[in-house]
């Protein structure tokens, strides 16, 4: 097959065909019109591009739409295609979606949206997905709440919100069990979790990452944890450079260990360098700062069975030996011999 029929096939199919016909079903309530959710049991696909492209928030995957034809059936690109070009013709079911009032502005929708979400509570869904489930301590979660940042998002997800140098609501983090991303119509500027005079800036790529780093260090004082939100609009520049603007400041790249969060470290240390102020690579002894919260939660929890006397894999205490009392034969006399041991 030449390449300008394969073209016109991937633009002809698109992914909402794919998927409605091996089952996905359109979850309209978590969808948008530029992420429309795609679910099969416990399966997740986001469909983006108009259609054109696509991504497993639970994973790495993503592509168009030969790759999720592949990534359905676990064939390659040869099984993809005829898999493809059968469905020509088959069209995907598009979301009745509201179109919003033109009279409210971008920044009033997100100001609505925002305070019409509750704040987390001891017995919520997203209060017990972040405490249980991502294990940061309740002290920093009421932290959280009190500086106003975090709300209950939908299905026990999390919204963290990101605030300007005038403290308003942006946008935010979305973050749950089997969900991840960013308010639509929202703006990344930086989520701040701590006190807005602090000269030390741990810089990390997630409002969780932010929240386990305060957990790990105690919240620090004077450090002000930040999140970029996985990402580096102009806004997070703008904002990164304001906060770095005194001499003064310590600014610390707590970012991922891994490739991404090496050129983030990087970047950042060109700011630190242009602003005139230190910098401090820190990195995670895990792939990242909520990795080693679980991490050391988990230790300490083992640790506590221990000492309560929880049975454990440890090998049981055998005793000690010592010298038999000696075999006395009739005539009163000792039968034993050297090596006769017993046990206590």
């Amino acid at each position: 097959m030449k390449r300008r029929d394969i073209e016109e096939i991937r633009e002809r199919v698109g992914c909402g065909a794919v998927l409605e016909t091996s089952g996905f079903a359109i979850d309209v309530k978590e969808s948008t019109r530029r992420a429309v959710k795609y679910r099969r049991g416990a399966e997740i696909v986001i469909v983006t591009h108009h259609g054109q492209g696509w991504f497993d928030p639970l994973g790495d995957d993503k592509g168009d739409v030969f790759s999720l034809a592949a990534h359905l059936d676990g064939g390659g690109f040869m099984e993809a295609l005829h898999h493809v070009a059968g469905l020509i013709g088959v069209p995907s079911v598009e979301p009745a979606w509201v179109k919003p009032s033109p009279t409210k502005t971008a920044t009033a929708t997100i100001h609505d949206r925002w305070i019409s979400r509750r704040n987390p509570w001891p017995s919520s869904e997203t209060w017990r997905y972040l405490r249980f489930t991502r294990f940061i301590p309740a002290r920093i979660l009421k932290g959280a709440i009190k500086q106003g940042l975090l709300r209950e998002g939908p299905y026990g997800s999390m919204w963290a919100g990101h605030v300007d140098a005038d403290g308003n609501i942006c946008g935010w983090e979305e973050r749950g069990p089997d969900w991840r991303g960013f308010a639509t119509g929202g703006a990344k500027f930086l989520f701040r979790l701590g006190p807005s005079g602090a000269h030390r800036l741990c810089v990390t790529e997630a409002a969780i990452d932010a929240m386990s780093l305060a957990a790990i260090e105690g919240m620090r004082e004077g450090t002000l944890y930040l999140s970029t939100g996985g990402g580096w609009s102009p806004n997070t520049d703008a904002a990164l450079r304001h906060l770095a603007r005194h001499p003064d400041v310590h600014l610390v790249a707590a970012t991922d260990a891994n490739r991404q969060g090496e050129a983030y470290a990087h970047r950042l240390r060109e700011l630190a360098e242009q602003a005139g102020c230190d910098w401090l690579r820190l990195r995670p002894p895990a792939d990242d700062w909520n990795e080693v919260l679980k991490l050391r939660e988990r230790e300490k929890r083992e640790r506590e069975r221990e000492k309560n006397g929880v049975p454990h894999s440890r090998r049981p205490h055998q005793g000690r030996l010592r010298p038999a009392a000696p075999a006395l034969d009739p005539g009163g006399h000792d039968a034993g011999g050297p090596g006769d041991v017993m046990k206590d």
